[in-house]
C-alpha cells in the first residue's frame, strides 16, 4: 500500500470530487488516500467462493451482500473510508450517501493479503468497531484459516479460529458457510 506523496488531508467534500482510480483500490484514512494494488488470484478466489455460499444462502430482500469495490463511510472528519472485502447489510438498517455506504454492515469480511500488517489490520478494526459493526471475518489464504471477532467490551475480540467445519454468522442464523470449501482449487 502506498500514500500520496506529500498528502494533503481530504475533506468530504474534496474526496466526492475526486476522479475515479483506475485498477487497484485505495481506502481513505484519517483524510489520506491510500492505494493498494489489485487483489491477486487467490484472493480473488476466497472472494468469489465466499460470495458464491452467501448468495445461495441469504435472502436478498433482506440481505445486501456488496463485495468487490465499495465504500464503507467510517467519518467524515478526519475522512476515513474502508473497503471490506465483503459485506453483509440489513436492508432495513443500510444508509446510502452519495454512492457510499454510510452504516455498518451486520459482518464484514476481510480477506487477508500477505503484505497486510498486524498493524493495519488492528487499524482496520478500531475502525469498525468504532461505527458498531457487531462481526468482522478475517480469512487468511495463506494459513487456511478464518478468524472471527465479537464485540465484547467495547472491543472486537477473537472468539474463534476455525480451519475446517462450517461458521454461522450470528446475524443470519440461516447461513452456513463450510470453510473448506472457501479456499482456492
Amino acid at each position: 500500500m502506498a500514500s500520496l506523496p506529500n498528502a494533503k488531508t481530504l475533506t468530504y467534500d474534496q474526496w466526492l470530487k475526486l476522479p475515479l482510480t483506475a485498477g487497484g483500490r485505495e481506502e481513505v484514512v484519517n483524510g489520506e488516500i491510500t492505494f493498494m494494488p489489485p487483489n491477486k488470484w487467490p484472493h480473488a478466489q476466497v472472494v468469489r467462493n465466499l460470495v458464491a455460499a452467501f448468495l445461495r444462502q441469504i435472502d436478498p430482500a433482506a440481505v445486501e451482500l456488496v463485495f468487490s469495490d465499495f465504500g464503507l463511510v467510517i467519518r467524515r472528519d478526519p475522512l476515513t473510508c474502508r473497503e471490506p472485502d465483503l459485506a453483509l447489510f440489513d436492508r432495513g438498517a443500510m444508509v446510502v450517501q452519495d454512492g457510499y455506504f454510510h452504516s455498518p454492515p451486520q459482518l464484514a469480511i476481510a480477506v487477508l493479503s500477505p503484505s497486510e500488517t498486524r498493524r493495519q489490520i488492528e487499524e482496520k478494526l478500531r475502525d469498525y468497531e468504532s461505527i458498531g459493526v457487531p462481526e468482522v471475518w478475517l480469512v487468511s489464504p495463506e494459513a487456511g484459516t478464518l478468524e472471527r471477532l465479537l464485540p465484547e467490551g467495547g472491543r472486537l475480540r477473537r472468539s474463534a479460529i476455525v480451519a475446517e467445519g462450517s461458521l454461522t454468522p450470528q446475524r443470519f442464523p440461516n447461513v452456513s458457510i463450510d470453510i473448506l470449501a472457501i479456499w482456492p482449487e
